[in-house]
């Protein structure tokens, strides 16, 4: 009997060739557009939180002239005269309303003694109270 022969000539089998993969590249350059993304997302979260929670001194100060107590009326006049200089410069209005409004509490500040505030020191206080806004 005859052996067979299991080589058989393969003439059209050609060499293996490299072939060019980018499949890597790609990944790399999307990781690192979804990475700088991702933090400007997480920038702009940090940013208005931070914004949102900031102390508002100009708040504070108005919801403290808002919330005076007038029985005693020289810690009142002091009070007014210490938390309306924060809003002087917001217009030539503010300014001329809280200089009219200090030279009426003059009368209330440097005396022992002082006497409750008359009706029309009450008007231009709640006038500047209601012109008051952050």
């Amino acid at each position: 009997m005859k052996e067979k022969s299991y080589d058989i000539p393969l003439h059209d089998i050609k060499p293996l060739l490299e072939v060019q993969e980018y499949s890597l590249y790609y990944l790399l350059g999307a990781s690192v557009i979804a990475l700088i993304f991702l933090m400007g997302i997480i920038y702009l979260l940090y940013s208005y939180i931070k914004k949102r929670n900031a102390y508002n001194i100009r708040k504070e100060y108005i919801k403290n002239i808002k919330n005076l107590d007038f029985s005693d009326t020289k810690k009142t006049a002091y009070l007014i005269s210490f938390y309306g200089e924060i809003f002087k410069d917001d217009s030539p209005r503010h300014l001329e309303m809280y200089k009219n409004l200090t030279q009426r509490l003059e009368s209330y500040k440097y005396k022992k003694t002082v006497d409750n505030f008359d009706d029309e020191t009450l008007g231009y206080v709640e006038l500047y109270k209601e012109m008051l806004d952050v």
